[in-house]
């Protein structure tokens, strides 16, 4: 299996060099040069399977002569055994044909466990047998920043810079970041938004020199294997509820576009998705896009769901991949256009997107009152991201169709929002009961990549 760019100039790579490299060197993003499918016989043997085993069968035809397979099973058990779930990520019945997949079971209680778990080993083991050291910068809106932190904490050959937007993410998601007392992870508060650390992440990878100097890899969903891994959860939970003997469709509550395009890939795999809808809250570029064909950026306001507070949803660009019949340049002319504010999609593409994807928007006051109506149905409680995601479904499912949302984190990540909702106020697990109580270390920065690059150089000494 050979990784193409997205935007066309870049030489293809093998999973592992995809992996280890984050970004092309052309700017653009690596997706698998074709896509490999499994029959229905494949899907329907998944019924009764380990999370574990299926993760095997649907990553590895990914991931070529990277892993053995020994090596990558055992990976893989690595990965989920700190998961609190036996099932890792079960399904909970909200309605009738409406279920819950609770992805938030992992060590930092968000849905970018199930991905940075799993790099985290990936990682490990491909530089430990190349001897070699990296520099991981990400960016984060919130969750990814502590489950990379989580992930690759104390490893030797592994150096973590997380770039969060100051002032714009929960509380517990800033102390997940801040508190670990690693001296190989470094929290870094941007003055900006998540677009901001986003763009300066990009812009780090785009300086050849810089890239080279420091070893710089990233584990942003624009990492291929943070995508790879999320499409498991699409075949374990639509499995668990009939298929491939009938269609499900998923509802995904979304900014950066990554977990909703695993649906995407799951789907040319072979698994029988009927619709995938794109839930946003009120930064809602996504859902205007697939409304009205264009994709123009507005400006982030800050919100109660503030891991999706995001403008330029970085995974797209792979869809705009397959729907421009994979022509690098024409991709890469509506990054340029992004840049002066955005871009309108051909009549055609527009065509494959709405064939494939619905979408919908929740406001503030509509994800306070989704979270308050589940919790006096069900007696589930939603994080705020969760409740869009369910606000939206139900809002567009089809009844006759069995409708899986994601709920992407657990609500004590965003206790203020529950508790205006419900006036109850969740408790963190065990494992975190003392998250309040430890010293944070954090390092306030300008939204500026030569502040940045310095700053990183210096630690690196």
């Amino acid at each position: 299996m050979k990784y193409v760019s997205t935007r066309g100039q870049a030489p293809a790579l093998s999973f592992e060099e995809a992996m280890l490299s984050g970004l092309a060197l052309d700017g653009g993003l690596y997706v698998p040069e074709s896509w490999p499918t499994l029959s229905a016989e494949q899907i329907r043997a998944f019924r009764g399977m380990s999370y574990e085993d299926v993760a095997f069968a649907v990553m590895r035809p990914f991931v070529g002569d990277t892993f053995t397979d020994a090596e990558f099973q055992e990976i893989i058990s690595r990965a989920y055994a700190p998961f609190a779930h036996v099932a890792r990520c079960p399904l909970v019945q909200l309605d009738a044909n409406h279920w819950l997949l609770e992805l938030f079971h992992g060590p930092t209680l968000a849905f970018k466990d199930m991905a940075m778990q799993l790099i985290g080993q990936m990682f490990e083991v491909a530089l430990k047998r190349e001897g070699k050291r990296v520099t991981i910068v990400g960016a984060t809106s919130g969750d990814t920043g502590s489950a990379a932190i989580e992930a690759f904490k104390g490893l030797d050959a592994v150096d973590v810079f997380i770039l969060f937007p100051n002032g714009r993410v929960s509380e517990v998601q800033r102390r997940q970041m801040t508190t670990p007392s690693e001296t190989n992870v470094h929290a870094l508060a941007v003055a900006g938004d998540f677009d901001d650390c986003q763009a300066r992440l990009k812009d780090m990878f785009n300086d050849h020199a810089f890239r080279s100097e420091v070893s710089l890899a990233g584990v942003n969903s624009i990492n291929w294997a943070r995508v790879l891994a999320q499409v498991v959860y699409f075949f374990t939970s639509a499995t668990a509820i009939g298929a491939p003997d009938r269609p499900v469709s998923f509802t995904v509550p979304t900014g950066n576009f990554g977990d909703i395009f695993a649906g995407y890939v799951a789907k040319r795999m072979g698994l029988p998705i009927d619709r995938l809808v794109i839930a946003t809250n009120q930064n809602d570029i996504l859902h205007r896009t697939v409304a009205t064909g264009a994709h123009i950026k507005e400006g982030v306001a800050p919100s109660i769901s503030p891991s999706m507070d995001i403008q330029v949803s970085s995974n797209f660009e792979r869809l705009l991949f397959d729907v421009y019949d994979r022509e690098g340049a024409a991709v890469a002319a509506l990054m340029d256009e992004l840049k002066d504010g955005g871009f309108e999609l051909s009549q055609g593409a527009l065509d494959r997107l709405r064939a494939e994807f619905d979408s919908g928007r929740c406001g503030e006051d509509e994800t306070l009152a989704e979270i308050r109506a589940v919790r006096e149905r069900t007696g589930e409680i939603l994080c705020p991201h969760s409740a869009v995601g369910v606000h939206v479904a139900e809002t567009l499912r089809d009844p006759s169709v069995p409708m899986i949302t994601l709920a992407t984190a657990h609500p004590a990540k965003f206790p203020d929002a529950v508790e205006e909702a419900t006036g109850l106020r969740p408790d963190l697990p065990p494992h975190m009961s003392d998250l309040f109580a430890k010293e944070e270390r954090v390092t306030e920065v300008s939204n500026d990549l030569s502040a940045l690059q310095t700053l990183i150089r210096e630690r690196l000494k």
